[in-house]
């Protein structure tokens, strides 16, 4: 009996180290775990009242590297806390905060201890229960792979003989010469697949716990942001809506407002801004809050300074509003300022360089995690209100030619060509996709405004939308763009459902 177990593993050692099975060993572990942990879904889990889901980050070629946090799934923030070695790097993704009786306990100091040391544990089991389905998932592709090969190497076996003359050879014979083989390459395969496996989600838990151990608060973990704007001034009543944002808003180059106060002068606000062509549509008394060159840190969540005036933040006076039945935001492209874009590609012969590509991935992530905080101030709004997030429009057409003088730009640059605007126009839709993405994860409607862009001709014969480079403030809307920018609010708002209780 001894020398039979004998026999049979060295047999076992023998098909191990064969050319076969070595490589679907390496093909399982170097294949087989990217692909786990990609399509892995995530453990949905509910820590201190918000909703989290556990996994892990997208494998990188590095033998280590922090966990992440991504916030609505947009923002995605890396955990130097947590700092993993092998493949599988904690990620966590984190919904639209609520403020409820799970939150409060983790900003109560007398709970936000036993809150956190919670937090831990579930995070922990989490993770564990996440792993343990990717061992399915890594005994599934091990299995998988060993059909496949198994299936190859009975070809192989077909065409030896038949070129040997021993054709055909019958299934019979074909499977008792090769079902032993074929069940120990099984065996090692799915042995070491596991054992891999394991080994990567025991180095991934040491770190992550290692870390955490580390950590007593969530601030630690992550890191500090902005608090919200508090409220300012005294309250305001009478309103039916608000419009927040920009120069687009704002409606620069209009009609100034009669009995305009210092803010109104200072932030450029028209006449027949985007609150006052609302409002008309509506019958309702619209609040314009815009400024422009208004940002979500200068502007919006932050006090704006423009010239010799201090601007307050617009959500600050928002929050003194009352009875809102809705806001209307425009915010995006003073952001990332998007007017040095223009400028390069207009004075440039290529705008498409790698250097300008990550300077506008950089500024999006950094309005990324910006806009997270405005949707937040937004959900927290006292009354409610419904909420309206306006995206960008392109300001070039698809087909503009190169006759168009809002494309070729002063004689001196180069100006535009369509690869130019195809340039921008990707970009925009970037821009566009978080905008969006944000808005879905918090309930929010989009409007999107259909503009006519420069070097179209105007559809109804209303003039132009868009106010070109003689224009006083070019690529801003005009009174009727302004215009078509609240009748897409305006629907956006009919289509609105009550929002839900946050």
């Amino acid at each position: 009996m001894a020398r039979r177990g004998s026999g049979w593993f060295r047999t076992l050692v023998h098909e191990a180290r064969s050319r076969w099975t070595l490589l679907l060993v390496v093909a399982c572990v170097l294949g087989g775990v990217p692909l786990v942990v990609l399509l892995n879904p995530d453990q949905r889990l509910s820590l201190l009242g918000q909703s989290v889901a556990v996994g892990a980050r997208e494998p990188e070629l590095s033998l280590s590297g922090p966990a992440q946090l991504v916030q609505i799934g947009n923002t995605k923030l890396d955990l130097p806390m947590l700092t993993v070695y092998g493949p599988l790097r904690p990620r966590l993704s984190l919904g639209p905060v609520q403020r409820n009786a799970g939150a409060l306990q983790a900003l109560d100091p007398a709970t936000s201890a036993r809150a956190w040391a919670d937090t831990v544990h579930t995070l922990a089991d989490g993770f564990l229960t996440w792993f343990a389905w990717g061992a399915v998932g890594m005994l599934a592709v091990a299995l998988a792979g060993s059909a496949v090969m198994g299936c190859v190497r009975m070809m192989i076996v077909l065409r030896r003989a038949s070129r040997h003359g021993r054709f055909p050879v019958g299934d019979a014979v074909l499977w008792r010469h090769l079902s032993g083989a074929i069940g120990r390459m099984t065996l090692v395969a799915v042995a070491v697949s596991l054992a891999a496996w394991a080994a990567s989600g025991a180095l991934a838990y040491l770190g992550t716990t290692r870390g955490l151990a580390k950590v007593g608060s969530l601030t630690e973990l992550v890191g500090t942001t902005r608090v919200t704007p508090s409220p300012v001034g005294a309250p305001t009543y009478g309103y039916n809506g608000a419009v927040i944002g920009d120069s687009r808003a704002s409606r620069v180059g209009g009609p100034p407002v009669p009995g305009a106060d210092a803010a109104d002068t200072a932030c450029e606000r028209s006449a027949d801004s985007l609150a006052v062509e609302l409002g008309l549509l509506g019958s309702k008394k619209v609040l314009n809050l815009a400024c422009s060159g208004a940002s979500i840190a200068q502007g919006l969540r932050g006090s704006q300074p423009v010239r010799d005036t201090q601007v307050p933040p617009q959500v600050g006076l928002l929050k003194q509003v009352r009875g809102l039945e809705f806001v209307v935001v425009a915010v995006g492209p003073n952001d990332l300022y998007w007017q040095d874009f223009l400028q390069y590609c207009y004075s440039q012969a290529g705008c498409d360089d790698r250097l300008t590509a990550g300077e506008f991935g950089y500024r999006l992530a950094g309005f990324d995690q910006d806009y997270a905080g405005l949707l937040r101030d937004l959900n927290d709004l006292p009354d409610r209100p419904k909420v309206v997030i306006m995206t960008s429009y392109d300001p070039f057409a698809t087909d503009a030619g190169a006759d168009c003088p809002d494309v070729r730009g002063p004689v001196q640059f180069p100006g535009l060509d369509q690869h130019k605007i195809d340039l921008l126009r990707e970009r925009n839709t970037q821009l566009n996709a978080t905008l969006e993405a944000g808005a879905q994860k918090y309930g929010f409607t989009v409007a999107r405004p259909e503009v006519t862009p420069l070097c179209a001709r105007p559809v109804d014969g209303g003039g132009p939308d868009l106010q070109g480079l003689r224009d006083p403030r070019p690529f801003h809307p005009t009174a009727v763009g302004e215009l078509r920018m609240a009748a897409a609010a305006a629907q956006a708002l009919a289509r609105t459902q009550p929002p839900p209780q946050r």
